[in-house]
């Protein structure tokens, strides 16, 4: 029996290095780990080569609440996330005319199901999603064009949930899964 090969883990960059000091630094001003330990975490961080080696640098610590929810807003103009972002548990992005772009391919996600509520009236929507991830856009309604979606012949199972609901006006919605 042949088994597939492994997908290399993605390398981290800067931005996620920067993000994950970060979140150890506010970890130890809340007092959720010691200094010693802080030391320990910082060098696994800094000399992360992947971005699993990253996340095992920040295993263990709290993260947000499962009702957290943020909104992201914009009469007009482009609303754009990439990189190394923190995803909560809840995202609400609304925007009236314009582009709507979220790259959670190097994005930090703590929670096996996200949900993300789309309020786009004229505009596109694009949303990148991590290799493993498992798309869920049932609950989407479509004025003008249908979602496109390119599922995954191959998939690592244990990646999160990503739930898209909400409603797209004149616009389309493009969910693509990342390369690496």
């Amino acid at each position: 029996m042949n088994s597939l090969p492994k997908d290399p883990a993605p390398p981290a960059g800067e931005d996620d290095r920067d993000t994950a000091v970060k979140r150890l630094q506010e970890a130890y001003a809340k007092g959720h780990i010691s200094h010693d330990e802080l030391d320990e975490r910082l060098h696994k961080a800094l000399t992360a080569k992947t971005h699993d080696e990253l996340m095992s640098a920040l295993a263990s610590l709290p993260g947000e609440s499962a009702g957290t929810t943020s909104t992201i807003a914009a009469l007009s103009g482009r609303i754009r996330r990439r990189g190394a972002w923190r995803v909560p548990r809840t995202l609400k992005v609304e925007s009236a005319f314009g582009r709507v772009h979220l790259d959670l391919s190097r994005a930090v996600i703590e929670h096996p199901v996200v949900d993300i509520e789309l309020q786009v009236g004229t505009g596109k929507a694009k949303i990148t999603v991590p290799r493993d991830a498992v798309i869920d856009f049932e609950d989407l309604r479509t004025v003008w064009k249908a979602a496109l979606h390119k599922t995954r012949r191959r998939s690592r199972p244990g990646g999160p949930k990503i739930r898209i609901s909400g409603t797209m006006g004149f616009g389309r919605l493009k969910i693509r899964h990342a390369r690496r």
